[in-house]
């Protein structure tokens, strides 16, 4: 090979060489890549009544007094008692608006009448205006406990006459209701977050 073609070759090479560093230079970059989660933990739902989540037991109004001259657990007008409806938002980490309604009431016993936080009222249904409520996400105890009352006056009325009538009253109501029944239902719903 002569001297020529070896400095033609040599050139080439050397050509080769810079053209490659220069070119690689031209078309290289830095690329960084950084990965990372995106994380929402879903806030938790809890939401019982009397302990149960489903379903609750059924309320006689009966078993809540104590009055040892009726049979078979009746009521009847001289008798009273209370029940308890147990809201609880433990466990949840969001607010809970919480309603009592009652449906399905069948035929009540005229003078029977149901006492909630000292107010006295005509029909179950009038109470449940008042039964509601709400359980704050950060309130330190998140069970609240409702107390109703209920009670059948012995007697009835202001004077002779008022009394006699609702005696009258409370004996055809003996005659005519066999069950006094009503349907309980507690709702919980999450309280809107604010903005």
């Amino acid at each position: 090979m002569s001297k020529s073609k070896k400095i033609i070759l040599l050139l080439a090479i050397l050509i080769a060489l810079v053209l490659s560093f220069i070119g690689g230079q031209t078309f290289s970059k830095y690329i960084t890549e950084v990965r990372g989660e995106g994380i929402a933990e879903v806030a938790r739902w809890s939401f019982k009544v009397n302990g149960q989540d489903e379903e609750i037991q059924t309320i006689n109004l009966a078993s809540t007094c104590n009055n040892e001259t009726l049979i078979d657990n009746k009521i009847a007008p001289g008798t009273e008692g209370t029940f308890k409806i147990v809201v609880d938002g433990s466990g949840s980490d969001v607010g809970i608006n919480y309603t009592i309604k009652f449906e399905n009431e069948s035929t009540k016993p005229q003078n029977l009448k149901f006492i909630y936080n000292e107010k006295e009222y005509n029909s179950i249904t009038e109470l449940q205006e008042d039964l509601k409520g709400t359980i704050n996400a950060n309130d330190q105890e998140k069970t609240k406990t409702l107390n109703i009352n209920w009670k059948w006056a012995y007697e009835t009325g202001e004077n002779a006459e008022e009394i006699a009538t609702n005696d009258q009253i409370d004996t055809q109501n003996a005659k005519d209701i066999a069950n006094y029944t009503f349907n309980v239902i507690v709702s919980g719903t999450q309280v809107m977050p604010n903005a």
